[in-house]
């Protein structure tokens, strides 16, 4: 399997395996840790950079800033379950050039560009996945006592360093 590949199914299964723990519930109700959003809502987030990227792949032309924001994805966790186990299944895909676009400002209007390619891009929303992840760690805390996964949230780069200080 590609390793690229197999790093995302890694995340996003231990992501899925995350909100069937949870519970509809706990998947929705706000935390007042992560500013009053909710898992579904940190969840529904990576959800749809992945889309976004998937889609940018059939145009060329990535944006994330034209997400969605579904909100079915935020308050239906078997919604949510099935379009990570879609991410999983589809991301393998052959590398290609793409162009990154956005306007990136709150003041701005001006369109940037730039050029990037798939598996880059890959990488992009694996780094974004783990980092919202990392959020989500320290909202269960305040609504759950649920068990996560070894290593939820943290770089894998951490992980192998933590490891090697712990030999």
């Amino acid at each position: 399997m590609d390793p690229l590949k197999e790093a995302v199914s890694h995340s996003v299964s231990q992501l899925a395996e995350t909100i069937r723990g949870l519970g509809p519930e706990r998947y929705r109700m706000p935390c007042s840790t992560l500013g009053g959003s909710s898992v579904g809502q940190h969840v529904r987030h990576i959800v749809e950079m992945f889309q976004c990227l998937m889609t940018g792949y059939e145009t060329g032309t990535v944006d994330y800033e034209a997400r969605p924001r579904d909100a079915s994805i935020e308050t239906d966790p078997d919604l949510a379950l099935l379009l990570l186990e879609g991410i999983a299944a589809g991301v393998e895909r052959p590398d290609r050039e793409l162009v990154l676009e956005g306007v990136y400002s709150e003041q701005g209007a001006e369109t940037l560009r730039f050029d990037t390619n798939y598996r880059r891009e890959v990488v992009y929303n694996l780094e974004h996945t783990i980092h919202h992840m990392a959020l989500i760690r320290v909202g269960l805390r305040e609504i759950s006592d649920l068990h996560l996964p070894e290593g939820f949230g943290v770089a894998s780069a951490t992980v192998k360093h933590r490891r090697e200080c712990a030999r």
